[in-house]
């Protein structure tokens, strides 16, 4: 009897784990059928930034038109295909069986469902209509600012607002209709909370820029002049190589506007922008744009063609641009190394120049009129002021037709200068020809989770700054890689910062480095 009893337990734990088995294969087999599904969408998805790439860099000028029919019909493809309801079926029937899956596999579920869910609350059509209305703005804004002329641009400007207006409906939101806007860039964030941050970081910055300019500013007369763009293009790319960014997985070309893109983690590509009169805006947007690159080239093989090869947010991405462009490359280490090399590049123009010499330079703090080429002080004064006129222009607060004379007061009040022109005004950046309202606060979100991440860096890399100091950027990179890169989007951005530093992400850190570098820099005091 003994033995029957058991015989039939045995037959039972094996039959348990025969469904169990079963469970298993189909949710495997399930999960293949996701990634595949998920492959399709992203496959359309990097031909839709290609050709945007192409459209930015080397399009003729009348392929415009032709452009604009070709991006709206493959959005409304992508479109199609995440949001089709069979889709929707698996996600939520792999979602109910989570506890079964493996955890990156219940990770990609998670993920894709709440992107999915809010696809689903956009109509085709109207992702239709979004992207050829956006492809018409890029080119007319370019030409805009181009003649200097915002009237050219603001019938658009008009419909990419309404256009946005409606998409937060569509999405929904309790507060702000920005919120709905802000959450498809820096998810968890709202309008709310960037007021209370920027009413921290606004008085700091605009009291140190301040004091800064009332120290004076360092003579450089070796700075003037004309600087050869091509000996400042391959001095990038010397650059950008050191760093670790892999040119048998991208490329290096010009644009307007720099940019980075990713078609796979095999094919990310660059942009910079020379100016012959200014000589380190093409190193500084290398080194930006290569800090996203990186990123993108190292998320996790496993996760290539599925939306968790990806940032959790811009603001993260945004950290690591910004770590590179402006912790390590206008470091004073940075420039013990790349100074004897530079003068290769510029012979005889750097004679009598020291490292201390370039890194006052190239750390110079002017309230400007361009974004792009602010100092790190007044940065994200630049990056408040299109904020605010955003959410008033969302909710209703501005109209279109103020939008220049809203922007020149701000500006004013914010860096005490006047705008001379659109085209050095509101007409500056390319993102609301893209529609991406939401979009700008990344830019300053990105500054405080680079210097709480670097803060913790530093600790955790022996000889961090020698390393530097070397070139040898391999230690920084593979912490990098090691704590951000390969997570993707596993983690909301305030839980990796949370994870990596201890802390939840906050100003101090950066107001800290601001205080320390410039401090000591200007030679301000306590």
């Amino acid at each position: 009897m003994k033995w029957t009893e058991d015989r039939n337990a045995l037959t039972t734990q094996e039959a348990g784990r025969g469904r169990k088995g079963v469970r298993a294969v189909s949710a495997n087999a399930d999960v293949q059928e996701l990634r595949r599904k998920l492959g399709e969408v992203s496959d359309v998805h990097n031909a839709v930034a290609l050709l945007q790439w192409d459209q930015e860099t080397c399009m003729p000028p009348k392929g415009a038109e032709a452009r604009s029919h070709q991006l709206a019909t493959l959005s409304a493809i992508k479109h199609r295909l995440f949001t089709a309801e069979s889709l929707g079926t698996l996600l939520r029937e792999l979602y109910a069986r989570s506890d079964r899956l493996d955890p990156g596999d219940a990770k990609l579920v998670e993920v894709t469902l709440y992107d999915y869910d809010r696809a689903t609350k956009l109509p085709e059509d109207f992702v239709h209509t979004v992207a050829a209305e956006q492809s018409r703005a890029l080119e007319v804004w370019v030409e805009a600012r181009r003649v200097s002329d915002f009237a050219l641009f603001r019938p658009n400007l008009n419909t990419l607002v309404q256009l946005a207006r409606q998409k937060a409906e569509y999405f929904g939101y309790q507060e702000s209709p920005y919120d709905a806007l802000l959450e498809e860039f820096e998810r968890g964030m709202t309008a709310a909370e960037l007021n209370r941050i920027f009413g921290i970081l606004a008085p700091e910055q605009s009291a140190l820029v301040k004091r800064i300019v009332n120290a004076g500013q360092p003579d450089l007369p070796w700075l003037s002049g004309n600087w050869d763009e091509s000996d400042q293009w391959d001095f990038s790319l010397r650059v950008l190589r050191d760093m670790g960014y892999d040119f048998e997985a991208g490329r290096q070309d010009r644009s307007v506007h720099p940019f980075s893109t990713c078609f796979d983690t095999r094919d990310v590509r660059v942009t910079t922008r020379l100016s012959e009169k200014a000589l380190f805006s093409s190193l500084m947007s290398s080194m930006h744009e290569g800090g996203h690159a990186l990123y993108m080239q190292g998320h996790a093989e496993r996760d290539r063609r599925t939306f968790l090869c990806d940032a959790p947010s811009l603001g993260m991405h945004e950290s690591q641009s910004r770590m590179w462009e402006n912790m390590v490359g206008r470091s004073l280490p940075f420039w013990r190394h790349y100074l004897p090399v530079m003068r290769g590049y510029f012979p005889g123009r750097f004679d009598g120049v020291s490292p201390e010499d370039v890194y006052a330079a190239i750390n110079l703090v002017q309230p400007s009129l361009i974004r792009v080429e602010a100092d790190e002080c007044t940065y994200n004064l630049h990056v408040i002021i299109r904020f605010e006129l955003e959410v008033a222009l969302i909710e209703g607060g501005l109209g279109v037709d103020e939008v220049p004379e809203a922007w020149n007061a701000k500006v004013n009040q914010y860096l005490g200068l006047h705008v001379p022109d659109d085209a050095h005004g509101c007409l500056q950046d390319i993102h609301w020809s893209h529609g991406a309202f939401g979009y700008f606060p990344t830019y300053a979100l990105g500054n405080l989770y680079a210097a709480q991440l670097f803060e913790t860096m530093l600790e955790q890399v022996p000889d961090l700054w020698g390393c530097v100091e070397r070139a040898d950027f391999a230690p920084v990179l593979a912490w990098l890689r090691d704590n951000i890169h390969v997570h993707g989007r596993r983690k909301l951005a305030h839980e990796l910062v949370r994870d990596i530093t201890g802390k939840d992400p906050a100003p101090d850190a950066y107001l800290a480095y601001l205080e320390s570098k410039f401090g000591a820099l200007y030679n301000l005091g306590p």
